[in-house]
């Protein structure tokens, strides 16, 4: 059966991958974000079944915008992607106001608006499902220059986890998972606030198609959190290091 999918950042990378994926797959797709020419690039490799919608998502408003219009338009939505974000690549004692302030703005506002707005119809209609896009750097925070970002990820991957529990404590048919990928070969390195090594030339990198076939899963098997590739043991070993109890 197809689900109405909403992907916001979809103009590029992850979001366009999985946008033009899901649509092969007979899914009617609500590609979102705030470039038009790129997201109608990407709409027209769609097969015809991709529905654009221009929005910045660190605005409320805009954000009820589209889940207004694709209601109207596609008369529901079956599955949302907070997907938009960006990385800044500064150490942490370098750190501003304004860069803490762009970077929560990018990656959770944003987030947090998808997730607040359509909740209303999923809790209407008894289901629904939200997937949140973090990052392994949500779980370990590894690299130094990507401080604020990983920040921002834990603090994404917090608010996922309790949503999900007030949530399906009175709506147990509403999942809201998180789906963490690793390095990506996408313009994300070079795209980031301050610039920073291009992502396409890091080690042990995925592509946005792989990326996107595991978020792709995600929809069919509605798991709570998932990683792209292999990454519990290091994460366990990780915390098994830094934390001790009291002797």
């Amino acid at each position: 059966m197809s689900k109405v999918v909403v992907i916001t950042g979809a103009s590029s990378g992850i979001g366009a991958a999985l946008g033009e994926l899901l649509a092969s797959q007979g899914h009617p797709v609500v590609l979102v974000a705030r470039r038009r020419p790129a997201l109608e690039d990407v709409a027209s490799r769609c097969g015809g079944r991709a529905v654009v919608q221009v929005a910045d998502v660190t605005d409320r408003a805009q954000v009820r915008r589209v889940v207004n219009e694709t209601i109207g338009t596609l008369g529901r939505i079956d599955v949302w992607v907070n997907n938009a974000g960006q990385g800044i690549s500064r150490n942490p004692s370098e750190l501003t106001d304004d860069d803490l302030d762009a970077v929560m703005r990018a990656n959770v506002h944003s987030a947090l608006y998808g997730m607040q707005e359509v909740l209303p119809h999923f809790r209407q209609r008894g289901e629904g499902h939200i997937l949140n896009i973090s990052s392994l750097l949500g779980r370990v925070p590894f690299a130094t220059i990507r401080s604020a970002y990983s920040g921002a990820k834990h603090f994404l991957n917090a608010l996922t986890a309790t949503i999900r529990a007030e949530v399906q404590a009175t709506h147990p048919n509403i999942q809201i998972s998180l789906v963490s990928p690793g390095v990506v070969r996408t313009h994300f390195g070079l795209n980031a606030l301050h610039g920073g090594p291009d992502s396409r030339s890091l080690p042990e990198s995925q592509s946005a198609e792989e990326v996107a076939a595991v978020i792709a899963r995600v929809i069919e098997t509605r798991q709570p959190d998932v990683y792209t590739r292999p990454a519990a043991c290091m994460i366990a070993k990780y915390y098994a290091s830094v934390g001790v109890d009291p002797s």
